[in-house]
């Protein structure tokens, strides 16, 4: 049986062109698309006991290109979970609200409580992608010394990353569970994606002129999650680079991943009644049938 969970892991060496952006020859779409049928309603049965257990929490983050099949993806991912233990977050320009406080503050106060899954749809690392690609935006983030874009420090980055492992390294010693996804999208599947967006009428409302401003970028936005990449794919918390050319595949694959990591945690179980309560069981029931 494939470990996909190892294959797919992002290397502390990690390149974008060495890790495919499709890989529809080896896993046939039809087949991985019934296949994620069979593998949500295992992770809906771990989610409900997961619930019950209220001990573990699980944060999934997504990251990608525009087009990349985020929202998609999680709509078909968790199509069998109760609404009750899962959350969906979507971080885009900061409120005046989030701009008073530290760029990981809007991210922590959405974080999923004990027994939750909490889904970040774009993330705190938008803090060092789109950021990076438009430095004039760290000026709405009102900090000490940087009135323009020449006075951000040389060391800047590297200490924002080093922020983000110390964010999730506090999370996975408070025993939550990081999963990070990287939507691999290619440059002409995304072209391919937009001309779909003008061609159908009912997604023309995903079109926007800003689309097209950035990929322009695209080269920009590769070597920063390069970086990105690079700096944040840790033990307790790594990154796993999707192939995302084909949607069907890579919502397989972020599904069996998935579900290989959580299988390992054999302590999550139903909760056991106490004794005092099982020994009335019957009990119970005569006076309900009684009723």
């Amino acid at each position: 049986m494939s470990n996909y969970e190892q294959r797919f892991k992002a290397s502390k060496s990690f390149k974008q062109e060495k890790y495919p952006t499709d890989i529809s020859a080896e896993i046939n779409p039809e087949w991985a698309k019934e296949e994620l049928k069979k593998i949500r309603k295992k992770l809906a049965k771990i989610q409900d006991m997961m619930y019950a257990h209220n001990r573990y929490n699980v944060l999934i983050c997504f990251q990608g290109m525009d087009t990349a099949g985020k929202d998609s993806l999680i709509r078909e991912l968790f199509k069998e979970f109760n609404a009750r233990g899962v959350e969906v977050n979507s971080f885009k320009t900061p409120t005046s609200l989030e701009l008073q406080h530290d760029f990981l503050w809007r991210h922590y106060i959405k974080l999923p409580a004990k027994g939750k899954f909490g889904v970040f749809n774009r993330t705190h690392y938008e803090n060092v992608l789109v950021t990076r690609v438009h430095p004039e935006y760290l000026l709405h983030e009102n900090l000490p010394g940087i009135e323009e874009v020449k006075d951000i420090p040389k060391t800047f980055w590297k200490d924002r990353f080093m922020q983000i492992n110390n964010f999730e390294k506090l999370l996975t010693e408070g025993k939550m569970i990081v999963m990070k996804f990287y939507l691999h999208l290619s440059k002409e599947e995304q072209k391919t994606r937009l001309l779909r967006r003008l061609d159908k009428g009912e997604h023309n409302w995903k079109f926007s002129p800003a689309d097209l401003a950035e990929r322009k970028l695209w080269d920009r936005y590769m070597d920063c999650y390069e970086e990105a990449i690079q700096q944040t794919s840790k033990p307790h918390a790594p990154w796993h680079i999707i192939p995302a050319d084909n949607k069907d595949v890579a919502r397989y694959l972020v599904a069996k991943i998935l579900l290989e990591k959580l299988s390992k945690y054999k302590d999550i179980n139903y909760p056991e009644l106490d004794e005092s309560i099982q020994e009335q069981l019957k009990h119970y029931r005569k006076e309900l049938e009684k009723d």
